[in-house]
């Protein structure tokens, strides 16, 4: 099908585009920008006026829960949640109940997404077998079966010896690593970021140090292997300083944000709020604005959900024994939007942090697959109205989870419509 989305405010951050014009979309694909291609003929319209066309959103961190955890969401729920927040690639980590560890898996998972037809999944590929963290995975083989990134997830690489070969293993593949740093023996037990509040609360802290610590060991194998690394879900401005001497350096290393971080602090655990309860924790005033000031000056360039949809009894036991995660997808765009409305970024930095910054940390952005507009690029488009207000809702979330700090919070701009490779995966627009 042809279509023409018109009169909207075109914003490709890849392309360097901000203006007022038509998009046309032939067969999946951008076929033009402004002006209507020779022999193009559009089936159908889509009038965006007073909205804004971008690329479709690209979420580096979502936990789908399937295979092993249906019971709490599934690939089919938590895509079509996707497809409505205006998202049109997941990038789906390895956990323990699916280590990603095996060609069969990676194509499970991309088939059920497949079969779903809401949002492309990329699955990381692991890092080790099992993510236990002694023997390497085969990532020649995920590779061919389609991974671009190999990850351990949460689970710690306890061995440098074993991380080094890791690495030197992943660099030979031409893979990217993504590093979840975090030193598991000075986060034993912990929950909480370690300051005032965790001591206030007799809760057991998760000091700054369990953070820096690993990012110093990763960043010293990074340089002796040479292999290119991204570090998910930083929570400390000391680590973004590490990584921004790093780049300076010279070091092939980029890295995230949960936006959940950008926003709360440890400060509104208050008292015991389980939906406060994550991992990384949350952390100081000092490491918020630290982790928006990176992200300000790009050494953060990319902002994800973390998405983890739990079950209506996770975030009901006490504060330690309750378990972390956030349901963050619907969540995305609007608090990305909000960091333009306070000056933080402009809206194109802003929407280019959630499309082509994490497009080019994965390799899309070369094959035109994904976080641009450019013609010939595959037609994955989100359109959004930046004005209208409206209430998190715990009944009006699409995601299976509903455990989110941000419930009842005011946000701003609405998704109302999202195509994935030029078909219509959800929407409210005519």
């Amino acid at each position: 099908m042809n279509i023409t989305i018109q009169h909207g405010r075109l914003i490709d951050p890849a392309n360097g585009i901000d203006s007022h014009t038509d998009l046309h979309i032939a067969d999946g694909v951008i076929a033009g920008v402004g002006k209507v291609p020779d022999g193009f003929s559009a089936d159908s319209h889509i009038n965006a006026e007073g909205q804004v066309v971008c690329p479709g959103l690209i979420d580096l961190r979502a936990r789908l829960r399937e295979p092993g955890g249906e019971s709490r969401a599934t690939i089919a729920t938590e895509t079509a949640a996707a497809a409505s927040a205006g998202i049109t690639t997941l990038v789906c980590p390895p956990d323990p109940s699916q280590p990603i560890d095996t060609p069969a898996l990676v194509d499970l998972i991309r088939h059920r997404a497949k079969q779903s037809g809401h949002a492309r999944v990329l699955p990381l590929g692991a890092l080790t077998q099992g993510l236990a963290g002694q023997q390497l995975a085969e990532m020649a083989t995920l590779k061919q079966a389609g991974c671009v990134v190999v990850s351990n997830g949460l689970q710690a690489v306890e061995s440098t010896q074993v991380m080094r070969r890791a690495m030197e293993y992943a660099s030979s593949q031409g893979l990217t690593i993504f590093l979840h740093a975090e030193d598991p023996w000075l986060a034993a037990g912990g929950c909480a970021h370690e300051g005032v509040v965790s001591v206030r609360l007799g809760l057991v802290g998760i000091p700054e140090a369990a953070e820096t610590i690993a990012v110093a060991r990763e960043l010293q194998l990074i340089e002796q292997t040479g292999v290119r690394a991204h570090f998910c879900h930083l929570s400390s401005a000391r680590a973004v300083r590490m990584i921004a001497r790093a780049q300076y350096d010279g070091l092939p290393v980029s890295a995230d944000v949960a936006v959940h971080q950008l926003y709360l602090t440890d400060m509104d655990i208050g008292y015991f709020d389980t939906q406060c309860h994550v991992r990384p924790p949350l952390r100081s005033q000092r490491d918020r604005e630290g982790l928006r000031e990176g992200l300000k000056q790009g050494t953060v360039a990319a902002v994800c959900s973390d998405h983890q949809p739990l079950g209506p009894d996770a975030k009901l036991a006490p504060f330690p024994a309750s378990e972390p995660g956030i349901s963050g997808l619907e969540t995305l765009l609007p608090l990305t939007l909000r960091l333009a409305d306070e000056g933080l970024l402009s809206l194109p930095e802003a929407i280019a942090s959630i499309t082509q910054r994490p497009a080019g940390i994965l390799g899309l952005l070369d094959h035109g697959e994904g976080g641009t507009l450019a013609t010939g690029a595959r037609a994955d488009v989100c359109v959004f109205d930046p004005e209208p207000y409206w209430e998190l809702r715990a009944d009006e979330l699409q995601s299976a989870g509903h455990n989110s700090p941000f419930l009842g919070w005011e946000l701003k701009g609405r998704v109302s419509c999202t195509l994935l490779a030029g078909e219509l995966t959800y929407h409210t627009c005519d």
